[in-house]
């Protein structure tokens, strides 16, 4: 079936489409030995989408178009980078972008590339696959969000040339920025999130681990409660916690008890203290500060053009700003510069959590504007050629 006829099929056909329907694989990547690995194993490339729409990017997306370039750039230092761009946009974006970046070809209806696309999956074998999710756009921030269904395919199978054809559709609706993986059996999420009823009306916990642990291969579940205060995802964990490492987790924090996210980063690091992972660790949390509170100005929020089709956005709305927010490249991470008075100190605990990696800050308040961050809007390409070792569990608390 070609993007075009996958695209004619609507909506409802997407949200309804199963395994038996759509996939290329009959059995689950677990089945067949694949797993998530950590973000922070060696990458071959990262994908990254062109922002467009005006009523979700201000100035006609200007901004936003200048931080998504500084941002590839800053990538493109240390991994190939890919970016994605509609079909009327490809050769200025192409004349625009900076050397080490690849621009090519592909529909979509937002730059979220963590949230829409593939989650790529490795094994013992040098081979590559991925997972494409059921989407619909956050529980409704957006409408409609054909294009966005058909980039897992896209990137997967088509974009670029690249052969990753062998793809799992999985029975779920779930976003990249939903979960955040070690490698090594353990899967960090929020119940804010995945078992929002706006994904699966009526999933139980133990229903969303049974799809997890065959779709991700993973066998130990931590499960905070929620995500960033008034972040528009739902909770994504993304912005509040991730691995940086084996065994050690970014924590966005506050010492302000006033904050609603004092109540939320304190329930995360009891958790977070409380449990052991899949290799039987205990983790190291660093408490990574969180910046602002932030808000959008006035001026900001004149910048857009109001449409029926995005969630609007308006003056004074708190921004769900988080360092947490960040990503991992090959021998660095790209953090976001969010606030004068916190990025040093914020750069100084992800130096510690992330030792031997080159840290590299970039302006990132205009994806945050947008409803995201840098993390939301990159997706990495695991090296398959590496040696690997399928995980297995460790030593286990009952």
């Amino acid at each position: 079936m070609t993007p075009e006829e996958e695209e004619l099929l609507g909506e409802e056909y997407w949200e309804n489409v199963d395994q038996a329907t759509y996939d290329l694989r009959e059995k689950t990547p677990a089945a067949e030995g694949y797993w998530m690995p950590g973000e922070f194993e060696r990458h071959d490339g990262t994908w990254l989408l062109w922002p467009e729409r005006t009523d979700n990017w201000r100035d006609g997306a200007r901004p936003a178009q200048e931080a998504v370039l500084n941002i590839a750039s800053a990538i493109s230092h240390f991994e190939p980078v890919y970016l994605g761009a509609g079909p009327q946009h490809v050769e200025a974006v192409r004349a625009a972008a900076p050397p080490g970046v690849q621009v090519g070809r592909i529909d979509y209806d937002d730059i979220w590339v963590r949230d829409i696309g593939p989650t790529f999956l490795v094994a013992e074998e040098p081979k590559l696959r991925s997972v494409q999710w059921r989407f619909n756009a956050w529980g409704g921030l957006y409408h409609p969000f054909t294009r966005d269904i058909t980039v897992p395919r896209a990137i997967s199978a088509e974009a670029f040339g690249m052969e990753m054809r062998d793809r799992y559709a999985a029975p779920i609706v779930l976003e990249g920025g939903a979960i955040h993986v070690d490698g090594q059996g353990t899967v960090l999420l929020t119940e804010e999130c995945v078992l929002n009823p706006n994904r699966n009306p009526g999933m139980t916990r133990e229903q969303a681990e049974g799809v997890l642990r065959e779709y991700l291969g993973v066998d130990q579940f931590i499960w905070l409660s929620k995500g960033v205060f008034n972040d528009e995802t739902s909770g994504h964990i993304d912005n509040l916690a991730c691995f940086a490492g084996p065994g050690r987790v970014c924590l966005g924090w506050t010492e302000d008890k006033s904050d609603p996210q004092y109540a939320i980063s304190q329930d995360a690091w009891e958790r977070l203290h409380d449990t052991r992972d899949a290799q039987g660790r205990r983790l190291e949390v660093f408490k990574v500060p969180m910046p602002g509170p932030l808000y959008m100005t006035a001026q900001e929020a004149a910048g857009l053009v109001p449409s029926e089709s995005m969630k609007r956005r308006h003056a004074g709305d708190r921004l769900a700003a988080s360092y947490v927010n960040f990503y991992l490249v090959n021998g660095g991470l790209i953090m976001p510069l969010l606030d004068p008075r916190t990025d040093e100190q914020a750069a100084r605990v992800l130096s510690q959590a992330c030792p031997g990696r080159v840290i590299v800050g970039v302006p990132a308040r205009e994806i945050l504007l947008g409803g995201g961050g840098i993390h939301c809007i990159t997706q990495q390409i695991p090296d398959w050629e590496i040696p690997r070792t399928r995980p297995g569990p460790g030593k286990r608390l009952h």
